[in-house]
């Protein structure tokens, strides 16, 4: 008899188990877009940790069943020349929340309080200002009635190895291997001072930091969408009874044969 894997001493998910939990929270968090919208709220989630963590798919069992015009995901791409030269958190300000809307911010402006800061691409003084500057920003953002939830997925130095050296190996995986990812095996520790220097300054009353294991990436993705569902109360919307009306002949036609001779797509499967 083979042995059960285990991860951090917990027996690894089953695919049944996993999939008919996941179903349960997704359902959850369809009748949430439903009150977010009733009550016009406005939600940032902002997802942030080490490379490999799971954050794409963390936020993929978040967003696959609700709608993207209430649950909208931004990812930004590299600064270019012009954002550079503006105010550093002007670029985010565009994608904030209006009424009735959850955002949440695939990395965000923390990148200047982890890889920038690490990898050598803003000045110190720049790292040391936004460091200082970042709670009050926050706090403005949370007194102006926008909710803020901060997850951090912190992912251990050997899963992560096993992650990498799995898209190494996996053409499916390869893309997900980014200029930044192999230089941040090789600086672990300046990341982990990065993450203590940024949750001293900005786990705030306010805007607290929540800390998700995501060594299994499985329960990693039900603790984070049960967690999210506790961090904003919700009530069930009544919504009418929809009934489907009957087809009208009128006009009836064949719609099949006034399709002849058109190009189809090959039905190879």
């Amino acid at each position: 008899m083979s042995k059960k894997t285990k991860i951090n001493g917990a027996e690894k998910l089953t695919t049944k188990k996993y999939t008919k939990e996941l179903r349960k929270l997704q359902a959850e968090l369809c009748k949430l877009q439903e009150w977010v919208r009733h009550k016009g709220l406005r939600v940032i989630i902002v997802f942030e940790g080490r490379d490999a963590a799971g954050k794409g798919g963390t936020i993929k069992a978040l967003t696959e069943r609700v709608s993207p015009r209430v649950f909208r995901v931004v990812a930004l791409p590299a600064p270019s020349d012009r954002e550079k030269s503006q105010m550093y958190m002007q670029r985010y300000i565009p994608y904030f929340p209006a009424a009735g809307e959850i955002v949440i911010f695939d990395r965000s402006w923390y990148n200047r309080l982890g890889v920038e800061r690490v990898m050598g691409f803003c000045t110190t003084e720049q790292y040391e200002g936004f460091l200082k500057v970042c709670p009050e920003l926050e706090r403005y953002i949370v007194d102006g009635g926008i909710q803020l939830i901060k997850i951090w997925l912190e992912v251990s130095d050997k899963e992560q190895k096993r992650r990498f050296e799995a898209r190494l190996e996996d053409p499916l995986r390869q893309w997900k291997l980014s200029p930044m990812d192999l230089p941040s095996r090789s600086k672990w520790f300046e990341y982990s001072k990065a993450r203590d220097a940024m949750l001293k300054a900005t786990d705030t009353k306010r805007a607290p930091w929540h800390i998700l294991r995501s060594d299994d990436k499985k329960r990693a993705r039900l603790n984070c969408i049960r967690h999210i569902l506790s961090l904003i109360p919700s009530k069930e919307v009544p919504r009418e009874k929809v009934k489907l009306p009957k087809r009208s002949m009128k006009g009836a036609y064949d719609d099949e044969a006034s399709l002849k001779g058109r190009k189809f797509v090959p039905a190879k499967y």
